[in-house]
């Protein structure tokens, strides 16, 4: 419930802030916690969190914190731009103002969204492990981590900044992803192939999908980057894969004839998917199937698995 009293853990998630940051605003500027159960945690109200909003934004474009405490000290009320920026000038600082869109995303994804423009990398991270403890691959790639992705991208389109914070984001992303694929239990032999096309260079889409299989328990293998087409053949001459994914980000990635490779090799995949925005539906070989979205190509390739879970075993039968 939105008026419901938060953790500190939830309220620095919400704010894109360190646990430790909220501790120091309140041990020196008293912004801290106002609700207290005997024999329980303080916890934040949603009173709490409004100051610690205005502290958030004030810090984040450059006003002292003391300052920044006595205005969130004084009400809800957000000193306007002109007030914020002679609260700057005179501290010798410029904070930049600069913000990443998430669109309707929630509060979490505003917090990453905060997070990633300090470049405060240990809050990133935790941001994303307890998205993926809490609500699992799917439910992180979508919710949380695309749209703050699609918003960096969009300003970097904007301002040709942000390579920083486009790095450090997919740095951390794909170490929690890699955590997750490590922590699975899968069985069997990998049926699955995952592979960027030729040229590909963007992987994070891919190491979702990796990382979501590892979840589900289904085993796979990750060829990564840059796969030229007479390598990905190879490897699916060698292996054997029921399902090949073939991720292409950009349009001058997407060539049609990788996959109309694929589909002529002796040990053809049941299942050949063209993920990714590069590939247009209207170029792709028969019998391609371009899903829509990662909880699609996870549903795709766990159908691929039990279907020959099913015809082994009616085989030993």
């Amino acid at each position: 419930m939105a008026d419901e009293p938060l953790s500190a853990g939830a309220v620095a998630r919400r704010l894109g802030v360190a646990v430790t940051t909220l501790r120091t605003w309140h041990q020196r500027y008293g912004l801290g916690p106002s609700q207290h159960v005997p024999g329980h945690h303080r916890r934040y109200t949603p009173a709490d969190l409004a100051r610690l909003e205005i502290m958030r934004k004030l810090t984040a474009e450059g006003v002292t914190p003391a300052e920044a405490a006595r205005w969130a000290k004084q009400g809800p009320v957000v000193p306007g731009p002109g007030v914020t920026s002679r609260l700057r000038a005179g501290n010798g600082r410029d904070g930049g103002g600069q913000t990443i869109p998430v669109g309707r995303a929630g509060p979490a994804a505003r917090g990453l969204a905060r997070a990633a423009m300090r470049l405060d990398a240990e809050v990133i991270s935790d941001t994303i492990s307890h998205a993926l403890a809490a609500d699992g691959v799917v439910a992180t790639w979508e919710g949380l981590l695309r749209p703050v992705l699609a918003g960096i991208g969009e300003r970097h389109v904007a301002t040709a900044g942000l390579i920083d914070v486009e790095h450090l984001v997919s740095r951390c992303v794909s170490e929690a992803f890699a955590a997750v694929a490590r922590s699975g239990r899968a069985t069997g032999p990998a049926r699955i192939l995952l592979s960027c096309a030729d040229e590909e260079q963007h992987t994070l889409p891919l190491e979702a999908l990796a990382a979501a299989l590892a979840e589900a328990g289904v085993a796979y293998r990750m060829l990564g980057a840059r796969v030229p087409a007479a390598a990905l053949v190879e490897a699916v001459n060698r292996t054997g894969p029921a399902a090949v994914v073939v991720w292409s980000h950009t349009r001058p990635t997407a060539d049609p004839a990788q996959l109309s490779a694929l589909l002529a090799v002796p040990r053809r995949p049941l299942l050949v998917l063209a993920a990714g925005p590069g590939w247009r539906a209207d170029t792709l070989p028969a019998g391609v199937v371009r899903p829509v979205d990662l909880a699609e190509a996870v549903s795709l390739a766990l159908a691929v698995r039990d279907s020959l879970d099913q015809s082994t075993g009616a085989d030993r039968a």
